[in-house]
């Protein structure tokens, strides 16, 4: 990483690159053994009172202090991925949400309000893919009343780590006592890869409809009767398919995790062994809802899910995979990079002051 002009090291940014990508070298203390230099790379979202904040493409600040900076540039923005489909942040961001819409929502300037009686942060968060309309300030009172008249806590949904993402205003949110809460990746994939996985698929059942025992195994409904906004989500989207592998005799397995989202739990006795949902929208296929039998996992259930949904995908037209799973998923994130998904970009669920929406 070359900072140098005639072999010296040199600061080429300054606070009117605030909202640019950059690479920063500082000095920072390494115990006993003195300084030693690290690298940031990140946007600048702020350059104030002495203090640079540079958002990595995970969501994560770093404040760093003038007086620690040794050299600094502006930097292409985040490169597009090797591997997987092209695509813009933003593009997956609007596929994703019309994947799983929410009950009700309502428009302010280019941020969607949504709202599903509290199920997922997901159907209940703001998506703010454009501007408000009207000064930040504003559009987070109105945000705060209109999920407050729900009974809802206001969330808005923030994407990091690419071209067009929204790390300046995860900064604005920061200034104003907005929490981020949870973390999550978007993973990419060719689809037809996924499709030729050498799985067994022969149990898997398709339909256009969920039926007691697959939210008899979702992990979100699985406690007792759904609430009617849980349902409706599910059904939603462009076109809609549901896997079902019906319970196996043998419930013997190893733990393990094969879930988008989180950890599956034990269902009700005569649940189905796995489970899983895809929203085929024009060239993307999205997964979801992909869960199994926890004495069941590890023996490619999940695979064979994904596998079977993949193909019905193809036969739609479809070219490309994404799915979602919370960065504290070890297990899912494992299992969907030996299926090929790649991170395209990060995004947060940020939480209002709790004071905004008593």
């Amino acid at each position: 990483m070359d900072f140098t002009t005639g072999g010296r090291l040199e600061i080429r940014i300054d606070p009117s690159d605030v909202g640019k990508r950059v690479s920063v070298r500082l000095t920072v203390k390494d115990g006993d053994s003195g300084a030693r230099f690290t690298d940031v790379v990140g946007v600048l979202t702020s350059w104030t009172g002495g203090v640079l904040c540079v958002t990595r493409r995970t969501g994560a600040e770093v404040r760093i202090p003038e007086s620690s900076l040794v050299a600094g540039k502006v930097v292409p923005a985040a490169p597009a991925r090797r591997r997987g489909p092209a695509a813009t942040a933003a593009e997956l961001d609007r596929a994703a949400a019309r994947a799983w819409p929410p009950v009700v929502s309502e428009r302010l300037g280019g941020w969607e309000l949504r709202a599903a009686g509290g199920f997922t942060r997901r159907a209940n968060s703001v998506l703010p893919l454009g501007d408000p309309g009207m000064p930040v300030r504003d559009a987070l009172r109105r945000v705060t009343a209109w999920y407050a008249e729900r009974g809802l806590p206001a969330y808005i949904q923030v994407s990091t780590g690419a071209e067009g993402t929204q790390e300046l205003l995860a900064a604005e949110l920061a200034e104003h006592g907005w929490t981020r809460e949870v973390s999550a990746e978007i993973r990419i994939a060719a689809l037809a890869p996924l499709a030729d996985l050498d799985a067994d698929v022969s149990r898997v059942a398709l339909s256009r409809d969920i039926d007691d025992a697959w939210l008899a195994r979702y992990q979100r409904s699985a406690s007792g009767e759904p609430a009617p906004e849980v349902v409706r989500v599910l059904r939603g989207g462009p076109s809609v398919w549901f896997a079902t592998i019906p319970n196996l005799e043998d419930t013997e397995g190893t733990e393990g995790t094969e879930d988008t989202e989180g950890t599956a739990e034990c269902g009700p006795a005569g649940a189905p062994a796995a489970i899983g949902r895809c929203v085929v929208d024009g060239r993307w296929a999205g997964f979801t809802a992909v869960e199994t039998d926890p004495l069941l996992r590890r023996r490619g259930l999940a695979t064979a899910v994904m596998t079977a949904l993949a193909r019905k995908a193809l036969q739609e037209g479809a070219s490309a995979a994404y799915l979602q799973v919370e960065t504290d998923n070890d297990g899912a994130r494992a299992l969907y990079e030996g299926m090929g998904f790649t991170t395209h970009h990060s995004y947060h669920h940020w939480r209002a002051p709790h004071e905004n929406h008593r």
